[in-house]
């Protein structure tokens, strides 16, 4: 099988793990997922089945967007409800004026150091694996673009929020390193994602319907459209000649079509044949063929 589908996923679950129960579900070993999200996170995790895994690469670096809540009052170590309480305050809590004014500063292009338990790399170590022993974890900051970041909601000790970011923000820092902003402490509570590049919530499907369709018969419902993927690469359609000639890997003669980089070739009835480019005249070279 092959395709791209949409997993909501469930908390408890790693990225991994649900790879796995969806290479179970499809009968397809081929699969890979776009972006890790941490255990207790839920929501939008892409996953490239099949030949379309081989077009990975292009997907990297897309913007995502959540949901989720935040508690102050304690810190912990990991910066969510996972981890061990490191401190806590005996302050008043903010707040929302406060805190509206607070997150200015963490709008726009900024500095985030990672959480000292995560996949970054110490001297080649996983940090999470140095943090477990209780070694000293050194993480250097990155830069990280927050084009959101907003209250949608303040009660108690805890704050419901939205945001939008580059690849490579860690959520869990955005909630730490506010805690510490208004000097009382927080970490995440509640994460879901809700968008990943042009993949969203609504397109979703949970494991259970999954099972449910592929026990059905009907699992190539649940697939995405090929036409809506990497809709920022120009397409054109090959008559039946030159996709032909594309299955092969040898280059065809298009109807017109873009100078772009890279371009999307398209069979008549729409299945995605190849990605390439525009070598001579109206020449295509497919780099990268996906289906026959």
């Amino acid at each position: 099988m092959t395709g791209a589908l949409i997993v909501n996923k469930p908390a408890g679950l790693t990225s991994h793990d649900v790879v796995a129960r969806v290479r179970r579900i499809c009968q397809e070993r081929s699969v890979g997922h776009l972006g890790t999200l941490d255990p207790a996170a839920t929501g939008v995790l892409p996953l490239l089945l099949g030949r379309l895994t081989r077009l990975a690469q292009f997907f990297q670096g897309r913007e995502k967007e959540y949901q989720g809540a935040i508690r102050f009052g304690f810190a912990t170590d990991t910066y969510d409800a996972a981890g061990s309480t490191v401190s806590e305050t005996s302050s008043s809590l903010p707040e929302a004026a406060a805190i509206e004014a607070v997150l200015v500063r963490f709008r726009g292009s900024i500095q985030q150091t990672p959480p000292p338990f995560s996949a970054k790399k110490v001297n080649g170590v996983p940090a999470y694996k140095l943090a477990r022993r209780e070694q000293p974890v050194v993480l250097k900051p990155v830069q990280i673009e927050v084009r959101a970041f907003e209250l949608l909601r303040f009660e108690g000790d805890r704050m419901e929020f939205r945001v939008v970011c580059s690849a490579g923000t860690y959520v869990r820092s955005l909630a730490h390193d506010l805690g510490q902003a208004l000097g009382v402490g927080a970490h995440l509570a509640e994460l879901e994602r809700t968008r990943v590049g042009e993949f969203t919530l609504a397109q979703s499907h949970t494991l259970e319907e999954l099972a449910a369709v592929a026990e059905a018969g009907t699992l190539a419902g649940a697939l995405l459209p090929a036409l809506q993927l990497l809709p920022e690469m120009p397409a054109v359609v090959a008559p039946p000649e030159a996709a032909a000639r594309l299955l092969h890997g040898q280059a065809a003669n298009l109807p017109e079509f873009s100078k772009a980089p890279r371009v999307r070739a398209f069979s008549p009835d729409g299945n995605l044949l190849a990605i390439g480019r525009r070598i001579a005249g109206t020449l295509f070279q497919p780099q990268i063929v996906l289906a026959g």
